[in-house]
């Protein structure tokens, strides 16, 4: 099997014993690399310069920038890409020569919004929201009025074939069998941008990163494909984007359906081969109940 350097990086290849009724066997597993990721900011004069420490995630490795500027947006620190001045990876002590913090240095003249000077977060591959004091500093206001996204019609035949779509492209879903995906597909089916990660925030993050970093946003014309549940902070990740189109092969929150409706989102859930669920549907957004095409 041939693995490109990403691909390399983001698995691994462990020894296991299978059980099968009375028979065991040793063989070669490949897991999903799970490593931690710490994200600094620099900003202000050159001669006083501000250093921060923003965040520390347990991701996939593989994609650092875009993840570390997809959550810089996401939360609210940057708003939008002119912001950033450079992006790179810091040099450690590492024995290993792990690649693991990654340093934004902000435009000379920005200024990031933190909410206070006690701002970190800790978030992990299973929970996006350790460490926020409360829901209300999540709730982040996009920059992107819903009201101005344009009218779509979705068919119901695209929607249907997104989900294999987005497991044919996951590269590393199918050497692993336990990997996030997000995918940014446009209205008539095609796969714009994949991002994989242990942690399904973490897989979001990295395709804003890559939509901000092409000048793409706001995503407001195009559906966003999540491989699992669709929690309150992806939708709030989505919302920071533009993204009015939401489905999920998984089940959404109660959170992250009221936040649908709070910020206009279509939320579409169990989304399968032959059926999905509305838990919103939008005044921007038809999706139609049946396929005349």
């Amino acid at each position: 099997m041939e693995m490109n350097d990403l691909e390399l990086v983001s698995i691994k290849e462990v020894c296991i014993t299978k059980v099968n009724g009375f028979e065991s066997s040793s063989l070669l597993d490949i897991l999903s690399v799970e490593e931690p990721l710490e994200i600094r900011i620099s900003y202000g004069p050159e001669a006083e310069k501000i250093y921060k420490n923003i965040s520390v995630t347990m991701r996939t490795p593989g994609n650092d920038f875009d993840l570390a500027i997809g959550f810089l947006f996401t939360e609210g620190i940057i708003t939008s890409y002119q912001d950033v001045k450079k992006v790179y990876h810091t040099k450690t002590d590492c024995s290993f020569q792990k690649k693991n913090i990654v340093q934004v240095d902000l435009a000379e003249n920005f200024i990031p919004h933190l909410m206070s000077s006690d701002r970190n977060f800790y978030t992990t591959s299973s929970c996006g929201v350790c460490g926020k004091s409360s829901i209300q500093s999540i709730k982040t206001v996009s920059t992107y009025n819903p009201l101005d996204n344009p009218k779509l019609n979705i068919s119901t035949t695209v929607l249907n074939q997104l989900p294999q779509k987005l497991k044919t492209a996951q590269s590393s879903f199918a050497v692993t069998g336990g990997i996030h995906a997000s995918g940014l597909f446009t209205i008539e089916g095609d796969l714009v941008f994949l991002q994989e990660d242990v942690g399904r925030h973490n897989a979001l993050d990295k395709l804003i990163g890559s939509a901000l970093a092409n000048n793409l946003l706001p995503l407001n014309k195009h559906i966003l494909l999540l491989s699992g549940r669709a929690s309150f902070e992806l939708i709030q990740k989505a919302a920071m984007a533009g993204i009015s189109v939401v489905a999920a092969i998984g089940a959404p929150s109660s959170l992250a359906v009221e936040l649908a409706i709070e910020f206009n989102i279509t939320l579409l859930g169990f989304l399968k081969e032959d059926r999905f669920n509305i838990y919103n549907s939008s005044d921007q957004v038809v999706v139609p109940t049946s396929d005349k095409n």
